[in-house]
């Protein structure tokens, strides 16, 4: 279901349709495990840090709960996807995972040992929101953030910010897997633009691996469909880590864009 835009009293009216669909299908009452892109703070349980603005600043959890009529638990979508790809997914069978969400915006989650590690601020793997490192003259200062900053990793690395920076040079808007498609056959200007966009995806992800040094980087979200950033970005890398070497696997979600949702339900 499209999330309404912009509307925070349509947004719960719309988890509360899609939990009642599902149980009516499933003819019975069920935990509710929610993913979000942001999180309920720690200190007033309202919700902050979401590029899905309209639910910054309310009581989501305490909401839902009272229109659904039980208990829920609320988690930041990355997190949710670092769950579950620890679980059984691209991260199984190791400690450390990274888990990047890299669509409509760039978020980030860790699990170690298979829970999620939230930290003492609950914003622990939030590397959206950390300004690109070592910037060329043309990256600085950079578009302004919804958060307010200038620069935030998020607004070049996003899907939106791919698909602006191409439609900046070539006039016509296209889609991040429209570019990769254009770039395979051939159109300069479209691999150009990847190939700048795979070097700001690497020092970015660079800066999680010289911090955390996770055992592997799993990507989720609709830029996790471009296949070339597999074989193309450890490489750039490399070049950045504080290393000699690194080794470091950068794999898709194994579940796709199922990942989060089973994360949300792994949360009970």
């Amino acid at each position: 279901m499209p999330t309404p835009q912009g509307d925070y009293r349509a947004t719960l009216d719309a988890i509360a349709a899609l939990v009642r669909e599902a149980e009516r299908e499933l003819h019975g009452v069920c935990p509710v495990g929610v993913g979000i892109p942001g999180a309920p703070s720690r200190a007033t349980s309202l919700i902050r840090n979401a590029n899905s603005t309209a639910l910054n600043g309310r009581p989501l959890q305490a909401d839902l709960e009272a229109l659904l009529g039980r208990s829920i638990r609320v988690a930041n979508d990355a997190n949710c996807l670092a769950l579950s790809e620890a679980r059984d997914g691209a991260g199984a069978g190791y400690d450390v995972v990274f888990a990047a969400v890299i669509g409509t915006g760039v978020g980030g989650g860790i699990a170690l040992r298979g829970r999620p590690w939230t930290g003492l601020n609950a914003v622990a793997g939030e590397w959206g929101h950390n300004p690109l490192p070592w910037p060329q003259d043309d990256e600085r200062p950079g578009s302004r953030c919804y958060c307010g900053k200038d620069g935030c990793l998020e607004t070049f690395l996003s899907g939106p910010a791919l698909s602006q920076t191409f439609a900046r040079e070539r006039g016509t808007p296209a889609s991040p897997s429209e570019i990769e498609a254009a770039a395979r056959t051939g159109d300069a200007l479209a691999a150009s633009v990847l190939r700048r966009y795979e070097d700001r995806l690497a020092r970015g992800l660079a800066t999680v691996v010289n911090l955390l040094d996770p055992d592997v980087i799993v990507i989720g979200g609709g830029v996790s469909n471009l296949a070339g950033l597999y074989a193309r970005v450890p490489a750039a890398m490399a070049r950045y880590v504080f290393s000699d070497r690194c080794d470091t696997p950068l794999r898709p979600a194994a579940h796709g864009d199922s990942s989060g949702v089973r994360g949300a339900a792994m949360l009970y």
